[in-house]
């Protein structure tokens, strides 16, 4: 059988789905990462690393991102580093208690209010 993936003139064609429903499927912290990882991630490097901690959140829909963004800075001392509305995605940065303090209110605040399905917080 011909390899689907390369017919229509060598285009690829990737088809993206998400469960519908309401849900977060990650919230990380990692705590006192490398330089390197927020210069890889496009992530502000002149934070302090030693105390620094960089926030990671996916979630359905895709649009909720842009509340808790809004909600991660109403509630912390964080620099947002990204919010994709089409991916669900957040990530932010600052003191390791303020990332921390953060994604327990996003989660807080989508669990309870918003009646989500929300993942347990994980961190390296």
């Amino acid at each position: 059988m011909e390899n689907v993936l390369n017919t229509n003139e060598g285009k690829l064609r990737i088809i993206q789905e998400t469960v519908p429903g309401k849900q977060v499927t990650l919230a990380h912290i990692i705590a006192s990462p490398d330089a390197i990882v927020y210069k890889k991630l496009g992530l502000n490097p002149s934070v302090d690393y030693q105390k620094a901690a960089i926030g990671i959140l996916s979630m359905t829909p895709s649009e909720i991102s842009v509340i808790a963004g809004d909600l991660a800075v109403k509630t912390a001392v964080i620099d947002l580093g990204f919010i994709d509305r089409f991916s669900g995605t957040l990530m932010f940065t600052g003191r390791i208690s303020e990332v921390d303090s953060a994604i327990k209110t996003i989660l807080a605040y989508l669990q309870n209010t918003l009646k989500f399905t929300i993942c347990e917080i994980t961190s390296t």
